[in-house]
């Protein structure tokens, strides 16, 4: 798929989830903002990571979470 944002490749990483192209788990994001940290804190410290990349799996993220929430709230 052209545009996929995330992959796994078992040689890659052991397969954890990371931004495609690059060999940086999307759990160093997560970790990032839950610390507190700036979306460009994230940027400066991963630069093979494109901002536009990051800010598409946010957006989608957060659409699914809303999508799904109403499971949760019952």
């Amino acid at each position: 798929m052209e545009n996929q944002l995330i992959v796994r490749d078992p040689e890659i990483l052991s397969g954890i989830p990371i931004f495609k192209g690059t060999r940086v788990p999307v759990k160093n994001l997560v970790d990032y903002l839950e610390a507190g940290d700036s979306l460009e804190e994230f940027l400066d410290d991963f630069p093979t990571v494109q901002k536009e990349k990051v800010v598409k799996f946010l957006n989608l993220s957060i659409k699914y979470y809303l999508a799904h929430d109403h499971e949760s709230a019952a």
